[in-house]
């Protein structure tokens, strides 16, 4: 107990910290991939809850992943991969929030909970998902490309074409090329992969993310490249297209999760209630030109997004994709595979 004389004292220390408490309950802080939700989202949640947003940006799972091992803090939210999510998950890195317990996850399709790690959606809820097939620039080719073989006959003819500067989803073509998952951990299986990389690697002007303006100006005739290229190609369609390769390709979907150092939790709850509401979903999907998992969005977008078959691909193109999985010791065979074909000359 306090004497006295040290009651003002005291009062003020406690007034000072429940002032410093009060605005840190008002922060919320984002580390999303870059330019991968809508900031109309972020304005709204602002508006309807005082809640200010900061968001940074990551290029992939592993940048986001090495960052927060690093001893990178403040973050609430992320939003990783399928397979990332379960890796985080594996590493304690998650916050339980028991988002499945909101009336509004019943917008969820529960086909959607596909982290191994989280069946019930305890910890994350389904953010969105897409395709990685190939954008390119229709005024610069000699033909409509429809497949990986269409992609590097324009390189044979001396266009320049670029690829992903990404392990998995590099890999992944030349294990779809050969008939194999995306999944494998089979030694043969990654040197056939690889083996068919690397005879294309002179073909390939560049591995990098930064496709989008090169494909643009039609410096690149072609890219490897993710279905938000459609926000691109929706700007400018007589000059640009996006299409999923006939051989297949990898789908990605993204998990909205609260890590386990989050400062602003209870704000981080607030957030991934807000995205459940459909109205919400679909300003993003309309944005980002990708799918949505929240079943009631799906009703409120506008037909040439709802049947946009490079977007929300039929049946027997869902059947050719792949998602990743967590590897765990496997992904060295990757890391490995992924060395010999970024060393080669």
């Amino acid at each position: 107990m306090p004497t006295l004389r040290q009651i003002p004292l005291y009062t003020a220390f406690s007034a000072l910290l429940a002032a410093s408490g009060a605005q840190a309950a008002e922060e919320l802080h984002l580390y999303n991939w870059g330019d991968y939700i809508n900031p109309e989202v972020l304005t709204r949640f602002t508006a309807e809850t005082g809640i200010k947003v900061t968001l940074d940006t990551y290029g992939s799972n592993e940048e986001m992943l090495a960052k927060l091992q690093a001893g990178a803090a403040g973050y609430d939210i992320v939003f990783p991969s399928v397979h990332m999510h379960d890796t985080m998950a594996a590493l304690g890195l998650l916050e339980k929030t028991s988002i499945n317990q909101s009336p509004a996850f019943a917008n969820i399709d529960p086909s959607f909970l596909r982290a191994k790690s989280d069946p019930k959606g305890e910890y994350c809820t389904p953010y969105a998902w897409g395709t990685v097939g190939i954008f390119y620039n229709k005024t610069k080719v000699s033909k409509p490309i429809e497949s990986w073989n269409d992609f590097f006959a324009e390189a044979k003819a001396g266009n320049k074409v670029i690829m992903l500067d990404d392990m998995r989803e590099a890999l992944g073509i030349g294990l779809i090329k050969n008939g194999k998952s995306v999944n494998t951990t089979d030694p043969a299986d990654l040197k056939q992969a690889s083996d068919w990389l690397l005879e294309r690697k002179p073909l390939i002007a560049a591995f990098t993310y930064d496709s989008v303006p090169i494909v643009q100006s039609g410096d690149a005739v072609a890219a490897h490249y993710f279905v938000g290229a459609m926000m691109f190609v929706n700007q400018a369609p007589e000059n640009l297209a996006y299409v999923i390769p006939k051989e297949g390709a990898t789908m990605y979907q993204e998990d909205m999760c609260v890590l386990k150092s989050a400062p602003n939790k209870a704000n981080a709850k607030r957030f991934m209630e807000f995205f459940l509401k459909p109205e919400i979903a679909v300003l993003n999907a309309q944005q980002q030109m990708n799918g949505t998992p929240n079943l009631e969005a799906r009703k409120l977008l506008p037909d040439e997004l709802r049947n946009n078959p490079q977007i929300n691909p039929p049946a027997d193109v869902m059947a050719k994709l792949q998602i990743f999985e967590d590897l765990g010791k496997g992904l060295k065979q990757y890391d490995r595979a992924w060395t010999r074909v970024r060393t080669a000359n």
